[in-house]
């Protein structure tokens, strides 16, 4: 088999960081724009992380730039396999010492959303969102976090699809409430070998409006 062709390398030691994700992308394109991503995220950065932050271009007038639209093409479309990507991730922090995840830790569970604009975009629909504090158009995800005394870092995120983005609604085979979400993401957590001593999370709605959930009353642990 030939070797496989090399890309640019991510700044300093991160290269040996993503290097141990190659396997996982197929071609030079996709591990240039995986380590692109990473670096851009990690890096520091004077504004939020939009695409042409995270490549270190200019807001507006260099959205349409090369190197803003490779990324951007790498994490919308490029086949790769984000899920496989997040379990590599996952094994390399159980299997370092510093970061493995103890028996001592807590697993914080939490629902997240973003303003965005119209209904193009998968599972957008007016909400709630707990970033502005009121309900608007927007997006919003479930996630968990693993964390002790010493560090935390994120394990899995799950979006969250209104009951008015599915044909039937509440009753659509694929509605799932957030308390519902939130359970997979427990299991998903425990099948990824992650400990932890309890559950943790601030109330949220079963969806668009609902009664308050509290992890701590579902046996589920």
């Amino acid at each position: 088999m030939s070797a496989r062709l090399a890309c640019p390398p991510a700044p300093g030691s991160l290269e040996a960081f993503a290097a141990q994700f190659d396997p996982l992308l197929q071609t030079p394109a996709q591990r240039h724009g995986f380590r692109t991503y990473l670096s851009g995220l990690l890096l520091p950065r004077e504004r939020s992380k939009t695409l042409t932050a995270l490549v270190g271009a200019e807001p507006l007038v260099q959205a349409q730039a090369a190197q803003v639209q490779r990324l951007q093409f790498f994490l919308s479309e490029a086949a790769w396999d984000g899920e496989a990507v997040n379990a590599r991730r996952l094994a390399l922090l159980r299997n370092e010492p510093a970061t493995a995840p103890s028996a001592g830790g807590v697993l914080v569970i939490d629902d997240t959303g973003d303003r965005k604009e119209g209904r193009a975009t998968d599972h957008v629909a007016r909400q709630y969102l707990g970033s502005v504090g009121k309900i608007d158009n927007g997006i919003v995800a479930v996630t968990t976090l693993w964390a002790d005394e010493a560090h935390d870092y994120p394990l899995h995120v799950a979006p969250y699809t209104p009951a008015v983005r599915l044909a039937g609604g509440k009753h659509d085979a694929a509605f799932r409430t957030k308390p519902q979400i939130a359970l997979n993401l427990v299991e998903q957590a425990q099948a990824a070998g992650v400990a932890f001593c309890a559950i943790v999370a601030d109330c949220f709605t079963a969806g668009e409006s609902g009664p308050p959930f509290w992890p701590s009353q579902n046996p589920a642990r």
